[in-house]
């Protein structure tokens, strides 16, 4: 009896084995460090590619494209990256994380977001250097932040936020929770909100539009994947989601 059971016991564990090995070979998994302003875009973009290629799952980490330089440069695992700015990818390169050379892939500018409806009556850039209005921003190290700042400089208006956010989507949170009067974000952000806010456009923004390349993460997991999802938002079919989404074309 001992004999069947610890020959049993074998069996299991040569067919667990098995299942285990066949469930790697089949599938695999791919990471792509983007911007936080690329999030329903690039989801969007994930069930396209994953239909395309199957047994593939897509793995996003959003954040601001700072954070995301510094998380590789600290060892952070990623197949690609995708920054909201040229200034961001330019530091990765630098920190010798990216392997072949940058494409940029769209663009983007700043609108205002503000409450429903326009409470406040915010008409322009420098109506958010009124008094009491709460105002937040991108911090600088953001793209969002950094196209801030070049607005700032070209029209000689000097902000005071309340706050300066890690992300777009935490600035376009605080207008849209009603914790902020007006908010800089993207007029991608501004347009997922679902009526939550309501875009100011203001013609200044024309003159700090952030290009966003995107890159192969050098000793990337999946680097034959990498390129292929690169290629794929490079697409003209990429290049359609992203348009619906907002964003200019290069």
């Amino acid at each position: 009896m001992k004999k069947v059971l610890a020959a049993l016991a074998v069996v299991a564990l040569v067919g667990t084995g098995c299942g285990s090995a066949g469930g790697s070979a089949d599938s695999k998994s791919l990471t792509v460090f983007a911007a936080a302003s690329l999030t329903e875009s690039f989801n969007a973009l994930k069930t396209e590619f994953e239909a395309q290629h199957p047994g593939v799952a897509v793995t996003y980490n959003f954040a601001g494209s700072s954070s995301l330089v510094q998380q590789m440069s600290n060892g952070a695992k990623a197949d690609v990256f995708a920054s909201a700015d040229q200034a961001n990818m330019d530091k990765a390169v630098q920190g010798g994380v990216i392997d072949g050379t940058p494409t940029v892939f769209a663009t983007n500018r700043l609108t205002i977001a503000v409450a429903p409806g326009n409470p406040k009556g915010i008409a322009g850039f420098a109506d958010l250097t009124r008094a009491g209005l709460v105002v937040v921003t991108c911090a600088p190290q953001v793209p969002c932040g950094a196209a801030t700042q070049k607005v700032e400089q070209n029209t000689g208006v000097t902000l005071k936020p309340a706050s300066e956010e890690q992300d777009v989507k935490q600035v376009l949170a605080k207008v849209a929770s009603g914790d902020a009067d007006a908010g800089l974000v993207y007029v991608t952000d501004a347009g997922t909100a679902g009526g939550k806010v309501t875009e100011v456009d203001f013609p200044e923004a024309a003159g700090a539009t952030n290009n966003y390349p995107i890159a192969v993460v050098k000793d990337a997991p999946q680097p034959d994947l990498a390129r292929q999802f690169e290629q794929f938002v490079l697409s003209a079919q990429g290049r359609q989601e992203l348009v619906k989404a907002g964003f200019g074309t290069p």
